[in-house]
């Protein structure tokens, strides 16, 4: 279901920077608050749909409305004739993206044990990472023979609509009986915001600093053609960053089963800084192919063992909340990095701007050494 919805969505996403900024003609600032706008509306829904999800004692329905959605939404962006249609289907997109996150990694994490959290949620996202290369080498071959990128946006409907199928037929809840009864304290007026734990509260203002430095990647593929990689070749850019990402992502999850979590994600926000950093001042294509690596590389130590962090410092019972809240976290942070991103591109630099993104990473990987337990190496203390 991961890799056939990431290759729909990757069959646009590396195109849809050159595709507003060349045919719709959409300043670069715009690609940023498209980007972070889409992700801000989406995060409320995440924390309702997390919540909603933990009440219900039923995850799939609200993943198979969340897939759904995107799924239909988000190949409409073929039809595209203004910058701002654009900006509805990514809207729209999001909002599926919402509604399914928080109580997709809910279920993961309940079928999983906890042993393994990290290389299951690692697995997960290698799946996802693998649907990421398969889709823009699909889109590549179209572009080849077609040259037409909105032909390119209409076909990712065929992976979009075989993803909600194998969910609609291969994917299960867990049933209700072995699922655990929520606690007596939780209730129906629990405000929507409220924190499971002290421990996943600190966790999350981490998260929150290095978010704030985490803009859109459509400033990264914009950058990588200042740099010299032609746009035919972006695709398959991409294709390559999202090969390192799936070939390490179970690797990078179980790692941090057995050194930690805490080290594992400090570690992997350190090669975010000098990816950022060295995209910042590249001037060759070859430095951007080096470093989009390494950049994906971050993602490896990152994504992964951050979900198993989030399963473990949450009660069962409110473990949807917890996702919804770790979703938001990131979603809803994104529109102002990406704000800070642009106008820092426009104002000053792109240099400066993935430079600030650097320095925010190295301030988070401090905060994370020095503030956040590690609930896999010190469960008592997390």
């Amino acid at each position: 279901m991961s890799l056939l919805t990431d290759a729909s969505s990757e069959m646009i996403y590396p195109l849809l920077p050159s595709f507003l900024t060349g045919t719709l003609r959409a300043a670069p600032a715009f690609v940023g608050l498209l980007e972070g706008l889409a992700e801000s509306v989406a995060s409320v829904l995440k924390i309702v749909s997390g919540r909603l999800s933990d009440r219900l004692r039923r995850r799939k329905p609200l993943i198979v409305a969340g897939y759904a959605l995107s799924s239909f939404a988000r190949p409409l962006v073929a039809l595209a004739a203004a910058p701002w249609h654009v900006l509805l289907v990514r809207v729209s997109d999001r909002i599926g993206k919402g509604v399914r996150g928080a109580p997709r990694d809910a279920l993961l994490a309940e079928v999983t044990p906890r042993e393994e959290l990290g290389r299951a949620f690692g697995y997960q996202r290698a799946m996802d990472h693998a649907g990421a290369v398969v889709g823009p080498l699909v889109a590549s071959a179209i572009l080849l023979v077609w040259t037409d990128v909105r032909l390119v946006f209409a076909l990712a409907a065929v992976p979009a609509l075989a993803s909600v199928l194998v969910l609609v037929f291969g994917v299960h809840d867990v049933p209700a009986a072995s699922a655990p009864a929520p606690a007596p304290s939780v209730t129906p007026s629990a405000p929507a915001l409220h924190v499971p734990t002290p421990g996943l509260g600190r966790l999350l203002a981490v998260i929150a600093l290095f978010t704030l430095g985490n803009s859109s990647d459509a400033f990264l593929l914009l950058r990588a053609q200042e740099a010299g990689v032609a746009l035919p070749l972006i695709p398959l850019l991409w294709t390559a960053h999202h090969v390192v990402k799936s070939a390490t992502s179970t690797a990078g999850g179980a790692l941090s089963d057995r050194i930690g979590r805490r080290a594992t994600i400090a570690a992997g926000w350190g090669l975010y800084a000098l990816a950022y950093a060295g995209l910042g001042l590249a001037m060759r294509a070859w430095q951007v192919w080096a470093l989009f690596a390494l950049y994906g590389l971050h993602h490896a130590l990152t994504e992964g063992p951050e979900r198993a962090m989030v399963a473990e410092m949450a009660p069962g019972e409110r473990r949807g909340r917890a996702f919804g809240l770790y979703h938001a976290v990131t979603g809803a942070l994104l529109l102002p990095a990406s704000l800070l991103t642009g106008a820092l591109w426009q104002a000053v630099s792109p240099a400066a701007a993935l430079l600030t993104g650097a320095a925010l990473a190295l301030a988070a990987a401090a905060a994370m050494l020095a503030a956040v337990r590690d609930p896999a190496r010190d469960p008592a203390r997390a």
